[in-house]
C-alpha cells in the first residue's frame, strides 16, 4: 500500500473523536491489538503525559532535553499541523512516508484479523491505529525512551496501555466536555487515570478542584508526587531583566533570525519570499542539580514558564532513575526546543506585514494568547485570521481575544467540524469587533495581509486546523521553517 493510500484510509475512519453510540472509548479493544502485534508497547519506557493546555508543549520541550541528553528519544504527539508524519518522531525526524505505509499495513491487517476473528468488535479507530503504529515504530527502532502526549482525557485514551516511569499532568481547565465531563472535578479525574499504583507523578499546583481530584488519586494509588514549582521562576515574562519583547530593541543574546525561503500560494503574494523567522526567548536563572543555569526557552508567555518547569522535573526525576541527563544538558534541550504554532512569530518581509500563528483552541488557550499578546504588542494593531471548530466555546473565546484585535477575518479549515465565518460572527455578536467574513484561509490571509499593512500585526489563531492550514498555504513547515 502506497503512503497515499494509507493516509486515506486512516483518515476514512474519521477524526479524532469520531464515534457512534456504540463505539465507546474502551482500553481493552486497544490492549486486544497490541497483544496481537507482540505488545510492542512494553518494548520502551515511556513518560505520558496529561493535560487540557500545555501537553503537547511540555512534550516538546522534554523530548528536546533528552536529545540533549544524548538518548534516542521517540515522541508522540496530537494533533498535526500539517502531515500526519508529525505526530511520530525519532530524534526530532519524523517518520518517513514508507515506514508510516509499511506500519500501516501491518497494522491494519492485524485490525482486519481480529474483526473477522471476532476478537474486535470493530475496527480500530483513527487515534487507536495511529497510536498502534507509534508504539510499532518506537519498538523497532529501539528507542531509549518515549514521550508520549495523551490524546485526550487520560483514563481511556489509547496511550495509557503504557507503564510509564514518570506520569506528568499539566494545566487542567474544560475543553471536550462531551466525553470529559462538564466540571473541572470530572476532567481532572480523567487526566487522573494516568497515574499508576507506586508510580510517580510530575505536577504543579491548580485549581482546587483539580488539585482535591488529583491528591485524593495519589493517595489511593500510593503514588509519589514530585512537584515543579521549584522549577517555575518568581518573575514575571514581562521583566525586562530576563525576558525579551520582541527583536526591535531587544539584546541580540535575547533574540535572533534566520531565515528560509518559502512560496506564498495566495492571492498577489504568489511567489518565493525570503521569510525571516523572528526567534524570541525567554530567559531566567535556575538553581538546578547543584548548579544555576540560566534557562533560554523559544516558548513564550507565562502559561509556557510552566510547560518548561514540568519538563525540567520530569527530566530531573529520570536523571535519578539511571538516565544520563545533566543540568548543562537540560539547559541546552530546552533552548533547543521547537513547538510550531504556539506563539510562532515570522518577521516582516518585504510588504508583508510581521504575523503570529498561535492555537488557542479553548478559552484557557485564549487568555493565555491574550496575555502574551498584551505583553509583547501592547498598542500594536492587531488583524486577527480566526477559526474555529464547531464544537469548542466560540462565544467565551471570542469574547477573550477579540477586544484586542482591530479585525478579525472569520473563516473556517477544511475540516468537516468547522465553524462557519457566520457562525463565529453570530458568536462573537457581543465583543462589537469589525468581522469579515471570508469563507477559506487563502483569501482570509490575504485579506489581513492587506489590512494590517506594513506597521501591522497578523495574529492566525483558533483550531489547530486553522494554524495548520495557514502555514501549509504559506509554504511553512510543521518544523518551523
Amino acid at each position: 500500500m502506497s503512503y497515499q493510500s494509507a493516509v486515506a484510509r486512516m483518515y476514512a475512519l474519521g477524526h479524532e473523536l469520531a464515534q457512534t453510540p456504540s463505539h465507546k472509548f474502551d482500553l481493552a479493544h486497544m490492549l486486544v491489538l497490541l497483544a496481537a502485534m507482540e505488545n510492542s508497547e512494553k518494548k520502551f519506557p515511556s513518560v505520558l503525559i496529561a493535560g487540557t493546555n500545555g501537553k503537547g508543549s511540555t512534550a516538546a520541550t522534554l523530548g528536546s532535553i533528552l536529545r540533549a541528553s544524548g538518548l534516542r528519544t521517540g515522541l508522540y504527539t496530537s494533533p498535526h499541523l500539517v502531515r500526519i508524519n508529525e505526530r511520530i518522531r525519532i530524534n526530532d525526524a519524523e517518520i518517513s512516508d514508507n515506514d508510516f505505509a509499511l506500519l500501516h499495513d501491518v497494522v491494519e491487517r492485524t485490525a482486519e484479523r481480529l474483526v473477522e476473528d471476532g476478537e474486535l468488535p470493530w475496527h480500530p479507530s483513527f487515534f487507536e491505529m495511529l497510536t498502534a503504529i507509534a508504539f510499532e515504530y518506537f519498538a523497532n527502532s529501539k528507542i531509549d525512551l518515549a514521550v508520549l502526549e495523551v490524546g485526550m482525557g487520560g483514563r481511556l485514551d489509547a496511550t495509557n496501555v503504557v507503564e510509564p516511569l514518570v506520569s506528568v499532568i499539566t494545566d487542567i481547565s474544560l475543553d471536550h466536555e462531551k466525553f470529559l465531563g462538564n466540571t473541572i472535578a470530572e476532567i481532572a479525574g480523567e487526566k487522573a487515570g494516568i497515574i499508576r499504583e507506586n508510580g510517580i507523578l510530575v505536577a504543579l499546583p491548580q485549581s482546587p478542584d483539580a488539585n482535591n481530584v488529583i491528591g485524593n488519586v495519589i493517595l489511593e494509588r500510593n503514588a509519589r508526587a514530585v512537584s515543579a514549582v521549584p522549577y517555575v521562576p518568581p518573575i514575571s515574562p514581562a521583566s525586562p531583566q530576563w525576558f525579551g519583547s520582541d527583536t526591535d530593541g531587544v539584546a541580540a543574546d535575547r533574540a535572533w533570525t534566520g531565515a528560509e525561503t518559502g512560496r506564498v500560494e495566495t492571492g498577489a503574494l504568489a511567489r518565493p519570499i525570503e521569510r525571516s523567522l523572528t526567534r524570541l526567548s525567554s530567559r531566567y536563572p535556575l538553581q538546578l542539580m547543584g548548579k544555576q543555569i540560566t534557562v533560554e526557552t523559544p516558548l513564550l508567555g507565562r502559561h509556557q514558564l510552566r510547560n518548561v518547569a514540568l519538563a525540567i522535573a520530569t527530566a530531573e526525576e529520570l536523571s535519578k532513575q539511571g538516565f544520563s541527563i545533566t543540568a548543562e544538558s537540560i539547559k541546552r534541550g530546552v533552548r533547543e526546543t521547537r513547538w510550531p504554532g504556539r506563539f510562532q512569530v515570522v518577521a516582516a518581509h518585504d510588504n508583508a506585514p510581521k504575523m503570529v500563528f498561535d492555537v488557542a483552541h479553548n478559552p484557557a488557550g485564549a487568555w493565555a494568547l491574550r496575555s502574551t499578546l498584551s505583553s509583547i504588542y501592547e498598542g500594536g494593531k492587531l488583524i486577527f485570521v480566526f477559526g474555529a471548530m464547531r464544537d469548542k466555546a466560540i462565544r467565551e473565546i471570542t469574547e477573550i481575544l477579540f477586544p484586542l484585535a482591530d479585525r478579525v477575518m472569520a473563516t473556517a479549515a477544511d475540516n468537516p467540524r468547522s465553524a462557519t465565518p457566520e457562525e463565529i460572527r453570530e458568536a462573537a455578536a457581543r465583543t462589537g469587533s469589525e468581522i469579515e467574513l471570508q469563507p477559506h484561509i487563502p483569501a482570509a490571509l490575504d485579506r489581513a495581509q492587506s489590512a494590517a499593512g506594513s506597521d501591522g500585526i497578523v495574529v492566525v489563531t483558533g483550531s489547530i486546523y486553522v494554524v495548520g492550514e495557514a502555514m501549509q498555504v504559506l509554504g511553512m513547515h510543521a518544523n518551523g521553517e
